[in-house]
């Protein structure tokens, strides 16, 4: 309307057709059509005031619309209509269509339904979230380069990237997985380096963080939860599919692929860090931010002391995990072993793994704590937690034996040592074997079986055995008396008599 307001004055005032296509008012055909129109109405006149807005739409009627043209597709309209609603993509609708419904239009005919289905919806509207200084940081992990992992093979890095909502601050690590462990550590070092801590963390719904998404009630990680108790933040997740809740740290994550990753070469992780951290603090923080119009460094300047303090000591950050106690009386964590009592066998306890120390629990209740494993297939056990036999048995070790034995006595230590001195057969079965026979027989009657073992050259259990069986150790050794058959006969004599006649005297050899 203002355009054909202007028209109608300069007409008043005496331009031409020419005047008003030259002045780029308006065209000279529309002028000219424009003239007849306001002559007919007597708009000219210059005595009748302009006409007003209203009244200049009701004389040019509505506008003319374009021609439309009917879809191939227009069939299909309602089913189109329900997946995009669902967020299907153009394509997987075209091949959808071909595959179900046996149509074979083009792709640019799906393309052109979809966007005039969405043309019609209802726009989306949104708001900016402000954020004061100290209240909130966003949190979330991008893909980072390929790097060659300490075991020798490529492997995906990941940048966690921790962004202080209201200065645009960031911290960037990058990390080769998303565990647990991981994420809490990232945690610890990213309060370090702003020396404080925000009073709420928003982050999306990883499953290091939160084990249950939900948007009224999410379920927290255990971990998590001890550490934000331990730091004094609030944990503030956003709700399923809705990603633009933490749209400084989205935004931060998109800046750091896009200015830092191309065009870099890194050696190692250490190398990727390092120049990571020098980028943030040499380029992106001192950058003129596109939302803040303020370098991150300046604003962080002002926010930094509205944090809150770190803790005068570190929380002692650990993973909790779901674990099962075998029949061998150990349950595994990270291809490591740990003994658990066996009482406790066949049931489920809560494992809880820090950097130092692994600890069970049954459900609140504390059962043990062992140092952490470091090898794969390492076992770490204590000898308590195996059942009495168990303990019995490996408590007999070769070092029980012989002080067993010498206790005893000098024979029974002699016929141990023997027995453990073997150099073919195991037979430290067999030694645990003799130092039982002390509770039935006695440590007397032992040492006195074990040295007529010893004495018959048979250091063996059996042999051991059978003497206290059959009470022969209590037997003196009385040498059989000779029958009167076998006494001196005329043909025997002595050895000495024997060899004393065939060997010369000294003097005789003289006298010769």
């Amino acid at each position: 309307m203002h355009h054909y307001r202007q028209a109608l004055l300069r007409m008043r005032q005496g331009d031409s057709d020419r005047d008003l296509a030259a002045a780029r008012v308006m065209g000279r055909p529309k002028a000219a059509q424009w003239r007849r129109l306001a002559t007919e109405r007597g708009w000219l006149d210059v005595s009748l005031p302009l006409p007003d807005d209203e009244a200049i739409a009701a004389a040019l009627g509505s506008p003319r619309k374009a021609r439309t043209t009917i879809s191939t597709l227009e069939a299909h309209r309602g089913r189109i209509a329900a997946w995009v609603e669902q967020s299907v993509s153009g394509t997987a609708i075209h091949a959808a269509l071909k595959r179900q419904h046996g149509w074979a239009g083009s792709y640019s005919a799906v393309r052109r339904l979809v966007a005039d289905i969405r043309s019609r919806l209802p726009p989306e509207t949104t708001c900016r979230l402000d954020f004061e200084p100290g209240d909130a940081a966003q949190v979330d992990f991008g893909a980072g380069p390929m790097l060659i992992h300490p075991d020798g093979q490529p492997r995906r890095t990941w940048a966690f990237v921790m962004t202080l909502a209201s200065s645009r601050h960031q911290y960037v690590e990058f990390v080769w997985d998303q565990t647990v462990a991981t994420w809490l550590g990232c945690h610890r070092r990213a309060f370090e380096w702003f020396a404080g801590v925000p009073a709420r963390v928003i982050i999306d719904n990883a499953k290091c963080a939160i084990t249950r998404a939900c948007a009224q009630d999410p379920t927290v990680q255990r971990a998590y939860a001890e550490c934000a108790e331990g730091y004094g933040f609030k944990i503030d997740p956003c709700p399923p599919h809705d990603p633009q809740k933490k749209g400084v740290v989205e935004s931060g994550v998109k800046y750091l692929k896009g200015n830092f990753l191309p065009l870099r070469t890194f050696r190692d992780l250490a190398d990727l860090n390092a120049q990571a951290r020098a980028w943030v603090l040499e380029e992106a923080g001192e950058r003129c931010h596109g939302t803040t119009r303020r370098s991150p460094l300046a604003l962080f300047a002002l926010e930094a002391p509205l944090l809150k303090a770190l803790p005068s000591q570190a929380p002692d950050l650990g993973s909790w995990h779901r674990v099962n106690v075998h029949r061998d009386c150990h349950v595994q964590f990270e291809r490591v072993l740990y003994s658990a009592p066996f009482t406790l066998v066949g049931k489920t306890l809560w494992l809880r793994a820090t950097d130092a120390a692994v600890a069970l629990f049954e459900d609140y209740r504390h059962v043990a704590t062992h140092p952490r494993g470091l090898k794969p297939g390492q076992r770490v056990s204590v000898r308590e937690h195996l059942p009495p036999e168990a303990q019995a048995f490996f408590g007999r070790d070769r070092a029980w034996c012989a002080t067993q034995a010498e206790r005893i006595g000098a024979s029974c230590a002699a016929l141990i040592e023997q027995l453990l001195r073997d150099q073919v057969l195991e037979r430290l079965r067999a030694a645990q074997g003799v130092l039982a026979l002390l509770k039935p027989y006695g440590a007397a009657r032992l040492e006195a079986a074990c040295a007529r073992a010893l004495a018959h050259g048979s250091p063996h259990y059996r042999t051991v055995k059978t003497i206290l069986a059959t009470g022969a150790d209590q037997r003196a050794d009385v040498p059989a008396p000779t029958p009167e058959a076998y006494g001196r006969t005329r043909f025997t004599r002595p050895a000495t008599e024997l060899f004393a006649e065939l060997i010369p005297h000294p003097q005789q050899d003289l006298l010769h």
